[in-house]
């Protein structure tokens, strides 16, 4: 983290970087320029912190859903919460629902969430007990969604809000500031220690339902708890980030080429993997082509097919 802060076009040290953190923590009283302190805390630091967050959490996310659907395409956007932030973010941005950050990550986390229980209805009562209807259910639900965010983006016509939304549909950390961490952060710990629990249930059902159900797995629970909570962590993600995408898909297979299928060695790795990971992904992305910006999203897409086809190849992915 501290490395990917010092990396832009301004002249920054670890040395400086160490500084300003523990000037701002009350630490120390060292006298850091006014400029650099600012993009250090302001600026750099944010955003490197909140690309660990949602590094870890979409790729711990796909990890328990390739698991839970027994589904190794599966990835953190299977239950349509992609597309329902994507709505929700051109309702605010198009529409002019609001404005600013706060508004935006409102609107997209508003949107997840509605998205995520309209899969739920879509897919009948009890849903959370059977994996391949929500699948269904929220292929259905992001089709939908995607539907609707062309129809108003097309309706509206105005580039530049049009401009404004493609650019965090493709998935940027440029937004991140404190206040987005301040509540993304919190919801990811409770979200890890959550699955982190279930990391023995977990084992079992990558030998099916009833091998689970044998080995005393409440197999109707435990579906349900990681369902909502990977869900829920997704659409907070989605909400300051924007649609990520691969991180989920790829990350959980790289980290089980080291760890296994033990999900209480692999959920550990693959949260660190997928931190490291989108930290250095999100500081190529503002700064290999300066002075303009590519979006996080585009290059981990550049990223993850040449991998996605890769692992494809290796006989351990089935």
């Amino acid at each position: 983290m501290g490395a990917a802060v010092t990396v832009g076009p301004a002249d920054l040290s670890l040395r400086t970087v160490g500084e300003v953190i523990a000037g701002h923590l009350g630490l120390t009283t060292a006298d850091v320029p006014l400029m650099r302190d600012h993009i250090v805390w302001e600026l750099r630091l944010p955003r490197v912190l909140g690309a660990a967050v949602v590094g870890a959490g979409l790729a711990a996310a796909g990890a328990v859903l390739q698991t839970v659907t027994r589904n190794p395409l599966a990835d953190p956007y299977l239950l349509g919460v992609s597309s329902g932030a994507s709505l929700g973010a051109v309702a605010v941005v198009v529409l002019g629902v609001g404005g600013g950050v706060a508004a935006l990550s409102g609107g997209a986390l508003i949107g997840a969430l509605a998205a995520f229980g309209l899969v739920i209805i879509v897919a009948g009562g009890r849903a959370a007990l059977r994996p391949t209807r929500v699948v269904l259910a929220g292929v259905a639900v992001a089709q939908l969604c995607a539907a609707l965010t062309t129809f108003v983006i097309i309706w509206v016509a105005d580039p530049h809000a049009t401009q404004s939304i493609t650019f965090w549909l493709s998935g940027s950390l440029a937004r991140v500031d404190w206040t987005a961490l301040a509540w993304a952060a919190p919801v990811l710990g409770a979200a890890l220690l959550v699955i982190g629990a279930q990391a023995r249930a977990l084992n079992a059902f990558a030998f099916g339902e009833e091998s689970a159900a044998t080995l005393g797995i409440d197999v109707r629970r435990v579906r349900r708890v990681l369902l909502i909570t990977t869900a829920l962590v997704t659409a907070v993600l989605v909400a300051i980030s924007g649609a990520i995408g691969f991180v989920g898909l790829i990350l959980p297979h790289a980290a089980r080429l080291f760890t296994g299928p033990d999900h209480r060695r692999l959920l550990p790795v693959v949260v660190l993997a997928g931190a490291i990971f989108m930290i250095w992904v999100d500081a190529a992305a503002r700064t290999a082509f300066e002075p303009r910006e590519l979006p996080a999203g585009v290059l981990t897409a550049l990223l993850g097919v040449p991998a996605f086809v890769w692992l494809l190849r290796r006989r351990e992915v089935r």
